[in-house]
């Protein structure tokens, strides 16, 4: 099961990184790239333990339709996310929020298993884990772009 661990120092509070990593309306902001879009579930506002989203979003030149689920809710501390139906076999997204000298480090932590068996794990090599840091990483320079300049308020 391939591992993605991306971390991001952002100078704010735990509270505010928190909330945006899990504003619905910043995620379709900052996956603007892919036309990511909230289409059923909760599609706007704080995500909360139990609840889901289903997105669709282009990726690989490709529609997709994505359902996530928040199974685990430690607020400011951590908060995770998992695939219920989607492109991947499953998916797993933990986030981590610790305080460091008066700013937060973000830390992502993507667990995934692809589809296609032998064919999955050659694209994971190939180009999926690539692009899955990028993804993360420029979501994330963009949360910090958002609080550290306050655009959102």
């Amino acid at each position: 099961m391939p591992r993605i661990v991306v971390e991001t120092l952002i100078d704010a509070s735990r509270e505010e990184v928190f909330n945006l990593a899990r504003n619905i309306d910043f995620h379709t902001k900052s996956a603007a790239h892919t036309k990511e879009k909230a289409i059923a579930g909760k599609v706007s506002g704080l995500i909360e333990l139990g609840e889901s989203v289903t997105w669709k979003a282009r990726h690989f030149g490709v529609w997709q339709t994505l359902e996530s689920k928040i199974t685990e809710f430690d607020f400011p501390n951590s908060f995770v996310d998992e695939m219920q139906r989607g492109a991947f076999k499953s998916f797993k997204h933990i986030h981590i929020f610790e305080e460091e000298n008066g700013q937060t480090k973000m830390i992502d932590v993507f667990e995934y298993v692809s589809p296609c068996g032998l064919l999955g794990k050659l694209a994971d090599i190939l180009f999926l884990k690539s692009y899955m840091i990028k993804f993360l990483t420029r979501r994330n320079e963009i949360m910090k772009d958002e609080i550290e300049n306050n655009i959102m308020s």
